[in-house]
C-alpha cells in the first residue's frame, strides 16, 4: 500500500476493503526487519513497531522506535506491505505498536467490525479528530487494541494549484475556487471522479466546477508538472508533501476531508503502559503537519535515511539524548 493510495479519498472505499480483507487471508505476513534503534538495555522489555511500505511510515516507525528506545526498551522495526496484513500482527502481539491514521483506521476497523455495507453507509469517521478517536477507540478496545490520543500532524488529501494561478484569480481556500466559477480540471488518481472526499466532494461542498480528471496520479512529478504547465489546474495531494515547487495548498475550509491525525496504536495487552504511552505522547505532542513534510521531503528528495532524519529530529527537539 502507497502512501498515496492510502490517502487517495482519506478514508478507504470499505467495499474494496472487505474484498481485499478476504483475498488477504490466505497470505503469510511477510516481515522485513528495520533499523530500529535501541535503548540503552532491556530491563523494561522489547517492543516492536510497525510500518507499512512507504516512507511516512518509516519516518514514523524510526521517531516510535528512537523514542522508546531512549525510555529504556529494545525496539525493532519490522516493514509489513499494508494495513490488512500488519493490523491482525498487531491484534496478536506480534506487533506491538504502529503509527496510525485516525479516520483511515477507524474506517478499516468500521468495515472489519460492522461489515463494509454498514460501514459504507454508517462511517464513523469525521472531519473532527475528537469525535472520529472515539469512534476509533470503541472499535479498537473490543479487539485488544489501545489507541493513544492523536497529535497535530495530520496527512489528508489536499488540493493545490500554481502560484501564478492562485494570484491571478485571488484564490487561498478551496471556497475562493468555488466562487471563482472556473472550469478546474484535476491531476489526480482515475478514482478522484468517485470518491466522496475528491471530485464529487469538491462540487458538492465548494461547488467546484470539475471538468473533468487527468489520471496521472496522486502527487506525482508528472501530476504537478501538468498544473505549473497549465495543463489542469488542481493537483491532489497530501497535507505532508512538502516538494511543491512553485505550486501553493488551497485551505480546505468547509472541512471537507476527514481527521486523518497521526496517533500510535498498540497492542493493549503488551504495550498498554503508562511509560510507553507517556514516552510516545511527547513525540505526539511536538510533531507537527509541517514537521513531518519536512522529514518526507528529506527522505525522498534528499535520498536521507528514514532512521537518520528521525534520530536528528527527536535530538533538535530535545525528546531523546544525544
Amino acid at each position: 500500500m502507497s502512501r498515496t493510495s492510502r490517502i487517495a479519498g482519506a478514508v478507504i472505499g470499505v467495499v474494496a476493503l472487505a474484498g481485499s480483507l478476504a483475498a488477504c487471508g490466505g497470505d503469510s505476513l511477510e516481515q522485513e526487519k528495520g533499523s530500529g534503534s535501541s535503548g540503552g538495555g532491556s530491563e523494561k522489555g522489547s517492543l516492536v513497531v510497525g510500518s507499512a511500505s512507504f516512507t511516512e511510515s518509516k519516518v514514523l516507525a524510526e521517531l516510535y522506535a528512537q523514542i522508546l528506545g531512549d525510555a529504556g526498551y529494545d525496539t525493532s522495526i519490522t516493514t509489513v506491505k499494508n494495513r490488512e496484513l500488519y493490523e491482525p500482527s498487531l491484534e496478536k502481539g506480534e506487533i506491538d505498536v504502529v503509527p496510525e491514521y485516525a479516520a483511515t483506521i477507524t474506517e478499516f476497523l468500521n468495515a472489519k467490525v460492522n461489515g463494509a455495507e454498514k460501514a459504507q453507509s454508517t462511517p464513523l469517521a469525521s472531519p473532527d479528530a475528537d469525535a472520529t478517536v472515539a469512534a476509533l477507540e470503541k472499535l479498537a478496545g473490543p479487539l485488544g487494541l489501545k489507541v493513544l490520543p492523536a497529535g497535530k500532524a495530520v496527512d489528508q488529501n489536499a488540493f493545490a494549484v500554481s502560484k501564478e494561478f492562485a494570484e491571478k484569480n485571488k484564490l487561498t481556500t478551496l471556497s475562493d475556487l468555488g466562487k471563482s466559477k472556473l472550469e478546474v480540471k484535476i491531476a489526480a488518481g482515475d478514482e478522484c471522479e468517485v470518491r466522496p472526499f475528491c471530485a464529487p466532494g469538491l462540487k458538492k461542498t465548494y461547488g467546484i466546477d470539475v471538468t473533468g480528471i487527468d489520471p496521472k496520479g496522486v502527487g506525482t512529478p508528472q501530476s504537478k508538472q501538468a498544473v505549473r504547465d497549465g495543463k489542469v489546474q488542481l493537483v491532489l495531494t497530501t497535507t505532508t508533501d512538502a516538494v511543491l515547487d512553485g505550486l501553493v495548498f488551497l485551505e480546505d475550509d468547509k472541512k471537507l476531508q476527514n481527521a486523518d491525525n497521526v496517533l500510535p496504536v498498540l497492542n493493549a495487552k503488551d504495550a498498554g503502559s503508562p511509560e510507553i504511552a507517556a514516552a510516545l505522547g511527547k513525540l505526539t505532542d511536538a510533531l507537527t503537519t509541517e514537521d513531518l513534510a519536512e522529514l518526507n521531503r528529506k527522505v525522498d528528495a534528499e535520498r536521507a535515511k528514514p532512521a537518520d532524519v528521525a534520530k536528528e529530529y527527536l535530538e533538535t527537539k530535545g525528546l531523546i539524548e544525544k
